[in-house]
Formats: C-alpha cells, structure tokens, sequence
C-alpha cells in the first residue's frame, strides 16, 4: 500500500468561530505556496480539515515541507482503499503486520461521513478490530493513548485508513495577522524575529539596508538567502534593498562619533515606515534584544522610536543570545548568519557608542542633516524583488556564488 493523501487538523484555528473559514482558505493557499514545487499535488480543505492529495509524489519531502506551515496542528499520511467490507479487512490486517511490535497495544476509530455504506461507525469498529486479533493474536485493545490507533474514514469516493499522527508547526496561517515590514539585516536576530512574527500570522516583506561599496554582495545576497529560509514558513516574501550609503556618509561626516548608531537607526526606521505607508504595512518588526548591544538599550530605543508612531514590534526583546542561536539553529538561519559578511549596522560602528542617547541632542545633531532629501533619494533607488523557496532559486545561486 502507498500513500494516497495527507490529512491536516488545524488545531488553534478552531477557535476562530465566524472567520474560521478565512483562515482556512488563507491556510490553504499557504500549503499550495509552500508546496508549489510539487506539481502533481491538489491541495483542498474544509471546516474539518485539509487534505493533500499527492497524485504519486514522494510522501517524505512533502510531509517535511508540511512541518514548517503555520496553522498546522498535526497531519497524517492515509492510505486509500475500496469500500468493500471484505477488501477493508484484508488492508487493514495488511497494515497492522507491517507496522506492529511485540506488546503494542490498539484501537480502531472509524468515521462513516459516506451514510450509505453497509456499516457504521460502531460495527466498523468491531469489525475491523475483529480482523486485526484474526491477523495477530496476542495483541491487546486499549482505548486510552494505545501504541496504534488506526482510523478509518469512509468518504464518497473511497475508504482511507491512516495511523501516524506528525506534529505541525503550530501557530496561525501567515497572513492572517496583517502586514509587517521586517528590518532585515545579515545577522543573527532579525530572521529570528521574522519566524516568530510569521507564527502568528503576521505576512512580512523583509526590508533590507546595503552600504556599497562598504557593504559587500556577499551581503546583500546573504540577507537575501535568509529571506529565502523563511519562505518555507508561508510562502514567498517581498525583498526590499533600501540603497543607504549616501545616508550613512552623511551621518559619518557631520555627527559626532558616539551619536553614529543612534541617527543611523532613527534613518532606518523613518525608511521602513514610509516604505510601510507605501506597500498598506501595519507593524515594523526588528530583532532588538533588550541590553544586547548599545543601540538596544532602553534609554536608545527611546530615543530611535521617537521618529515614528507606527507599532514596532520586538518579538526578541526579552530573550537573550544564547536564546536566539537556540532558535536560529532550529529555523536553520544560523550558518547563514555567521558568514563573515558585514552590513550596515557594522559599517562606520563607533568604538564607544552612546548608551543613554538623549533626544535633544539627536534632534540637534540631525539639524545638520537634509534628513528629507536623503530619505527621498533612499527612496528613489528601491530595489524590489520576489524570493520564493529555495528549490526554485538554487541555479540562480549557484550563479551568483561562481561571480562573488
């Protein structure tokens, strides 16, 4: 027997009463963004459940690819058998020899959603059960947390029989929390932020600040790379290069050098909100850790925030850095982010930053500065692109990698 489908339980979704359908339907086109590499799968789903039909694909890259979509509960591969009484029997004592050990216990749990099948629920329990003592003689039945529970689901079309139950990823479908603008550096923590942000269902565009010729295109494609690892959370992902050397040059030359990191951020997140007026975002999301560095302290967020009243979400503030890695490792962004690629926040970095920045002194420093017209030109020179999952881009890379 081969699998047929895989059948997803949503979990956390049936709490949305009336809007359950809308995040249903979002979690759906998700699963097809995801799995848009697979051509032969069909992708349906109901108030109950989802269901990927795999038409003969390899069950194994699929159900890893379904691991990482939010709003999936739990799935479970299911075999498909005819509706004969007799022929069930024969698949289901099939199925028992090849996955039963010594001293594991079962139950049986049918649903009959098809009425007009000879049997119900009930007898389909005690019969199949039946079948399975008939196959295996020392097994024992037990209806609480046995080692097996095999179900059987008679629809319309077919009988389905299924026994594993794979944990999903948790959380809510991408896209249905609204819209984030990711600060997305090369680093360590703003990928980190991204997962979590799109685990509860945030949709981000990731923006993205190059420096050149200080910063490298090893740079701009690492964080490009990083993007791409997030992908496989929810679908494809707006890439913004936002063009920042004029603006970091500026600041180097006219403000003094403990002040650098303060007004360099404030620039950043004045781009970022107008980038987010522009493309309907609600929230900018970063990767600040409260105390990590000098820019992250409370005294400096406060002053960076002030330039903007939009909601700036931190979803790593009061985690810390072993933390993180933990986590990076985990979303398999941290090889990524240690490559000896520096980006703008390490660029013109002072050796002794200000740690208590106040606000009047940044707003007299920036006096010095046509703040207007270095965004407007920032703004001007945007560069925006698609990443989608790494299977479709993997020549592209291969390409770049031989240039860099």
């Amino acid at each position: 027997m081969h699998y047929s489908e895989i059948m997803i339980r949503y979990g956390e979704l049936s709490t949305k009463g009336k809007n359950r359908m809308y995040f249903i339907n979002r979690l759906k086109n998700n699963i097809k963004h995801v799995l848009s590499v697979f051509p032969e799968i069909r992708v349906t789903a109901d108030r109950d459940r989802a269901h990927v039909y795999l038409n003969g694909c390899d069950y194994l890259p699929v159900a890893e690819s379904l691991k990482e979509i939010f709003g999936i509960q739990a799935f479970s591969p299911v075999y498909k058998a005819e509706k004969d009484v007799e022929l069930l029997k024969k698949n289901v004592q099939e199925l028992m020899l090849s996955i039963y050990q010594k001293g594991m216990t079962f139950k049986i749990t049918s649903k009959r959603s098809d009425h007009s099948f000879e049997l119900d629920s009930r007898e389909l329990n005690q019969i199949m059960g039946a079948a399975v003592f008939a196959a295996i003689p020392d097994i024992q039945a037990q209806m609480k947390n046995p080692d097996i529970n095999l179900t059987i689901e008679i629809r319309e079309e077919a009988a389905y029989l299924s026994y594993e139950n794979i944990k999903g990823a948790g959380g809510l479908p991408v896209g249905t929390s609204g819209k984030g603008m990711l600060m997305l550096s090369g680093g360590i923590d703003s990928p980190v932020a991204g997962y979590l942000a799109l685990k509860r269902g945030v949709a981000i565009e990731a923006v993205h600040f190059a420096s050149p010729p200080y910063t490298s295109p090893g740079a701009l494609k690492k964080a490009q790379d990083l993007a791409r690892k997030l992908t496989k959370f929810g679908g494809s992902i707006q890439f913004i290069e936002v063009p920042f050397t004029e603006i970091q040059e500026e600041i180097k030359e006219k403000v003094p050098e403990a002040y650098l990191m303060t007004l360099t951020r404030r620039f950043m997140l004045r781009i970022t909100d107008r980038i987010r007026q522009e493309r309907s975002g609600q929230v900018i999301i970063t990767g600040e850790s409260l105390g990590q560095v000098a820019s992250q302290t409370l005294e400096s967020m406060q002053a960076i925030n002030a330039v903007t009243s939009t909601p700036v979400i931190r979803p790593l503030v009061t985690m810390d850095k072993l933390e993180i890695i933990e986590m990076a490792q985990k979303i398999d962004t941290f090889n990524l982010s240690i490559q000896p690629f520096e980006d703008c926040c390490t660029v013109f970095a002072p050796d002794r930053p200000k740690t208590h920045p106040k606000i009047k002194n940044v707003e007299q420093y920036e006096k010095r500065l046509d703040v207007e017209g270095l965004i407007e030109r920032a703004l001007s020179g945007l560069v925006i692109s698609s990443i989608s999952s790494q299977s479709e881009n993997d020549e592209i890379d291969e390409l770049l990698d031989s240039l860099l």
